[in-house]
């Protein structure tokens, strides 16, 4: 009888090993990609963001205040231009016959959209 997954844990546990070992390389990485692209959901968490625009206000001018509302707002316009970014960034580097993204190709992909010259 081949052992099942939970004996193989349970002998890996016994031995002081890692548990993350039971999946191939790249399962796990894949199993995160389908999740996050079904989920509508936020990625970058709402405090550090609001701390990050508030920082970044401060420049232009002090005692600036923020509605919960405008600050979600900018969350969902920065997340959208990350993503989109990162999807043109995905087919520079297939584009290069490369699965790795490279800063290069933020570069090519920011020029491309005439973001950056």
């Amino acid at each position: 009888m081949a052992p099942t997954k939970q004996t193989i844990r349970k002998y890996m546990y016994l031995r002081g090993e890692e548990t993350s070992l039971l999946h191939r390389p790249g399962t796990v990485a894949l199993r995160e990609i389908h999740r996050y692209q079904k989920s509508t959901e936020l990625l970058i968490q709402k405090l550090p963001f609001q701390r990050l625009v508030r920082e970044m206000a401060q420049v232009f001018k002090t005692d600036l205040r923020f509605r919960g509302a405008a600050t979600g707002a900018l969350q969902e316009a920065s997340e959208a231009y990350l993503v989109g970014l990162f999807e043109d960034t995905n087919l520079c580097a297939i584009h290069a016959k490369r699965v790795t993204i490279m800063p290069k190709d933020i570069q090519l992909a920011r020029r491309i959209r005439g973001e950056r010259a």
